[in-house]
């Protein structure tokens, strides 16, 4: 989703996905590393938000679900423990969920966590270090580290930096989590939202905290691409046994920008449809690092609008149907009349240290309704990309914070 407010998504963010899918996590066995990993299954709902906006010990399994184009992993916090279910974001770092008492909060179906329950709960005082471990913590009057924190859809959360006991999987706690306990919060969350579950490489996002305790700050995902069978699922794993290797591995560097803690930044060099190759930019023949951003909570891929115009002219080209033009739900964006994908183009995603990543329809053509298929890229007047988590599906993807890379391995994510 990407911490920090973002006005860059077109219509196609508000309206493309009638039909929203929730995906659970249920628990699997430890892997043979030591690692958890946790599997993702997709229910039906009812749509209340556009699937198209943006933004211990070794490893193990976690729940995570996607509803509306978003996955949801699930965790317990508290003592007792209190199932909690949140974005899996990589474009934030703050793990959060509404709590009681929640004076301006949307809707959700489960009861809200209650500090005042858990017999571990503790805020964090504002002269302590670990207020300016986030850093939108301010000093309340009451002494308290409060926070405010957006998202690049417009969301915000705002509440009390706190602590807790963490449950994940297999009944393995961290004490002392740093949590949000948000009091305050809006934006476009549907009900069963419950928070949000930053997975950046900032120090209060749950990769840096329970990291060295699974074995590394390291983890990876297989999502399956949307509209595959619900009782089919996706899967998330962390730490120690997560590194994605073998044959038909390809890795590219991470790259760190000044100001920027949170982001999984790499470099496009620029996409091909077809055999036709379009250079990231057109102006320019030097490709600026970090041009593009990893983020499991945006579902559409993100590109500047040069790229994105270039983008679609070639598509049009090489598509031999005539897209649909007069749909005011579909506005401008290159959508297609057919009861079945289209058939091709490829696209292919070209990263920095020749990463050649395949996209095949089912990746780069979303159905907004039925009989129609859409390309499932927007725009932005930023020079830098999102690369949403659509075109990421049936990759396994590695994210490796010990060794600054991120891996990719083409997979039937239906297959585990």
């Amino acid at each position: 989703m990407g911490s920090l407010t973002k006005s860059h998504l077109c219509f196609l963010v508000t309206f493309l996905f009638a039909i929203h899918v929730l995906h659970y996590i249920s628990p699997l066995e430890a892997n043979n590393h030591g690692g958890f990993s946790a599997r993702l299954i997709r229910k039906n709902l009812p749509s209340r938000r556009s699937i198209f906006q943006p933004n211990i010990y070794n490893s193990g399994e976690s729940p995570v679900n996607a509803y509306l184009g978003q996955y949801l992993m699930e965790v317990s916090i508290g003592t007792p423990p209190v199932t909690i279910q949140g974005i899996a974001d990589t474009g934030s770092d703050l793990v959060w969920t509404q709590c009681v008492p929640c004076d301006n909060c949307y809707k959700q179906q489960k009861p809200l966590f209650n500090p005042q329950k858990s017999s571990t709960y503790s805020n964090i005082a504002c002269t302590s270090q670990l207020c300016h471990k986030l850093d939108t913590g301010v000093c309340s009057p009451q002494k308290q580290c409060n926070y405010s924190y957006g998202y690049e859809d417009s969301s915000l959360t705002k509440g009390v930096l706190a602590q807790e006991t963490l449950t994940l999987e297999q009944n393995r706690k961290v004490s002392g989590f740093i949590f949000g306990c948000g009091h305050n919060d809006k934006g476009g969350f549907n009900d069963h939202e419950m928070g949000i579950i930053g997975l950046g490489r900032g120090e209060v996002s749950l990769i840096s905290q329970i990291g060295y305790n699974f074995g590394g700050k390291l983890f990876s995902m297989c999502l399956v691409p949307f509209g595959t069978d619900p009782s089919i699922s996706s899967e998330i794993r962390f730490g120690s046994g997560s590194e994605v290797i073998g044959h038909g591995v390809d890795s590219t560097p991470l790259v760190f920008k000044e100001g920027d803690k949170t982001t999984y930044s790499v470099t496009l060099n620029g996409i091909s449809v077809g055999h036709k190759f379009l250079p990231f930019s057109s102006s320019s023949q030097n490709v600026a690092k970090g041009n593009m951003f990893l983020d499991s909570g945006t579902p559409p891929t993100i590109l500047p609008q040069d790229l994105y115009d270039r983008l679609v002219a070639e598509v049009r080209n090489q598509v031999k149907m005539e897209p649909i033009k007069d749909d005011p739900q579909l506005g401008n964006q290159l959508c297609y009349k057919t009861k079945t994908n289209l058939r091709g183009p490829m696209l292919t995603a070209h990263f920095f240290d020749h990463v050649n990543l395949q996209l095949s329809p089912i990746q780069t053509f979303i159905p907004p309704k039925d009989g129609v298929f859409c390309l499932a890229f927007t725009n932005t007047s930023s020079a830098v990309g999102v690369y949403g988590n659509f075109a990421q599906s049936n990759f396994w993807i590695g994210y490796d914070l010990e060794h600054q890379f991120i891996s990719f391995k083409a997979t039937d994510c239906t297959k585990h």
